[in-house]
């Protein structure tokens, strides 16, 4: 049964969805990766397709920007859909200078001072974990694909543009600091949480996007269609 957002039937679904934030580079793996590909969904937009890899179902749709377009698709997916894991693949900003453009990062904890998981369920916390299996798969992912991936605490903000809040240091560089938020990106907290409290699994991988420190960054192009690396590792845990 089509929910609000998604108007997939029942079993157009794969159990393992990857879900990038932009719906056309969830259009780009569909065709680029994926055999067969069918179109599942195209409400708001929001591009979905299922098709297989090397012979596996899998599903792929994007997510839009931010916890709160995150957290409606992956909770309809989670509870509507019977979708069982759920692997972001994403970009994110670096807060430091071991993390370089095109660098792929495993993320092994969101951090955030949304109010999204609090006001969703009542959780206090400011720190959510993904499924260490899924995480155990996409190490063995990469490295069977002779890839590099670099691990540790994303911060999952709310707030794209911000303005300087006159403290000594930037608001990323505290974060790093204190938090050791290694980058910075807007959706797995959300995610993480929502696979929490369904009972399902869920990770992110994400391609360095842009960077605080060296304050270069990549072209919109080449966010839709040249973060392969991460899309090649993450259907590799099928």
């Amino acid at each position: 049964m089509a929910t609000p957002h998604i108007s997939a039937a029942p079993g157009e679904i794969a159990k393992t969805v990857l879900m990038p934030g932009d719906p056309l580079r969830a259009k780009f793996v569909a065709e680029t990766f994926l055999e067969n590909p069918v179109q599942f969904n195209e409400v708001r937009g929001m591009l979905g397709f299922t098709g297989a890899y090397r012979g596996k179902p899998v599903s792929v749709m994007g997510s839009g920007m931010g916890m709160p377009s995150i957290g409606i698709y992956s909770y309809e997916l989670f509870t509507q859909y019977g979708v069982e894991n759920i692997i972001r693949i994403g970009s994110a900003g670096s807060y430091c200078d071991k993390l370089d453009l095109f660098d792929l990062l495993l993320v092994t904890a969101a951090w955030s001072e949304s109010s999204f998981a609090r006001v969703q369920s009542g959780f206090q916390g400011d720190t959510v974990l993904p499924d260490p299996e899924l995480c155990d798969r996409l190490r063995a992912s990469a490295k069977a694909l002779g890839y590099s991936l670099q691990e540790g605490t994303v911060h999952s903000t709310d707030v794209f543009y911000q303005e300087d809040k006159g403290s000594d240091i930037p608001y990323w560089q505290a974060l790093y600091r204190d938090r050791g938020c290694v980058a910075v990106e807007m959706e797995s907290f959300a995610l993480f949480h929502n696979a929490r409290i369904t009972g399902k699994k869920a990770a992110c991988l994400l391609t360095i996007s842009d960077s605080f420190v060296s304050h270069q960054e990549t072209t919109p192009q080449q966010r839709e269609k040249s973060f392969t690396a991460m899309m090649e590792v993450a259907l590799g845990i099928l």
